[in-house]
């Protein structure tokens, strides 16, 4: 499985353009797709960013849902109403809408962090704040990582 790993340090210019890093345009090559979808998350102030076909998974559990439930409709109002689709250009750039660019609180300076099968985009300071409660809550909770089942190769995915 593709992983989005590490921290990088972005700019993002006058006309919301920001390179994405290199290695998580590496990642996406392996997935074997350009197109990002970028859209606000509804737990953190920052911007996710979802392959696509990771996006498209992560939406078919709105078919579980009864299509005129109060569940599916709030859902998919988080999910899709203000998700953006984006393609690095031929640079490594994306023009960020001005509304995640709000959502955000992004300035000049963007963090981009990688959180596995996704990444985010983050004012640096308000990363730096994010990944310290993370790794706090974290030790508090003695949280690890459950060991691979049984007849797994720990180092390749199932």
């Amino acid at each position: 499985m593709t992983h989005f790993l590490g921290t990088f340090s972005g700019k993002l210019d006058k006309k919301g353009r920001v390179s994405v890093p290199a290695s998580f345009r590496a990642a996406l090559e392996r997935l074997g797709t350009e197109e990002l979808i970028f859209r606000p998350s509804h737990t953190h102030p920052c911007v996710e960013a979802w392959p696509a076909p990771f996006f498209a998974a992560l939406s078919e559990g709105l078919n579980t849902l009864d299509a005129f439930s109060d569940a599916h409709d709030e859902m998919a109002m988080a999910l899709f109403s203000e998700a953006c689709p984006l393609r690095p250009d031929g640079e490594g750039r994306i023009v960020l809408p001005e509304s995640l660019i709000v959502h955000g609180g992004l300035g000049e300076a963007v963090c981009f962090v990688g959180v596995g099968r996704t990444f985010q985009l983050w004012e640096p300071a308000a990363a730096k704040r994010r990944m310290d409660e993370a790794r706090e809550r974290a030790r508090a909770r003695g949280l690890t990582v459950p060991a691979p089942s049984q007849g797994q190769n720990p180092g390749r995915p199932a």
